[in-house]
């Protein structure tokens, strides 16, 4: 069955950057050897993440890159705007507005304090259980 998680921000830390827990989820997906797609909501934002994932945190390197190269499947994890194609991966972490269309054996979906933010993950959570994924939420 393939499991849905929400990572809920709490801390200041992630709520100030949201991204933040983005590349520690990545860390964690990488050390568990884990193969990630992250979808970002535009291109700006998968930059940013890009940047971010250099530099977070001077002791971690997390072999990275945006979609859409011939290395693509080489490389442990894939940051893929809006109309890039990339292949389905074990591990996704959504941060779209909506579910992503493929998908493989879990998806992390990182939801921001804010109040809008909380009401599209409402919506993606029932649309998780009602396509007959284990859901699970995390305060962060």
């Amino acid at each position: 069955m393939p499991r849905a998680d929400f990572y809920l921000i709490a801390k200041p830390r992630f709520s100030e950057q949201p991204l933040l827990l983005v590349c520690e989820l990545a860390r964690r997906a990488f050390a568990a050897q884990q193969p990630t797609l992250i979808l970002t909501r535009d291109f700006a934002q998968a930059e940013a993440l890009d940047d971010l994932l250099w530099s977070f945190d001077e002791d971690a390197y997390i072999p990275h890159q945006l979609a859409g190269d011939d290395d693509d499947a080489h490389t442990a994890v894939l940051i893929a705007p809006p109309g890039v194609e990339a292949a389905v991966r074990p591990l996704t972490i959504n941060l779209c507005e909506q579910c992503p269309q493929s998908y493989g054996e879990r998806i992390l979906e990182v939801v921001a304090a804010d109040p809008a933010e909380r009401d599209g993950s409402r919506v993606r959570w029932r649309e998780y259980q009602r396509l007959g994924f284990e859901v699970n939420k995390f305060d962060m």
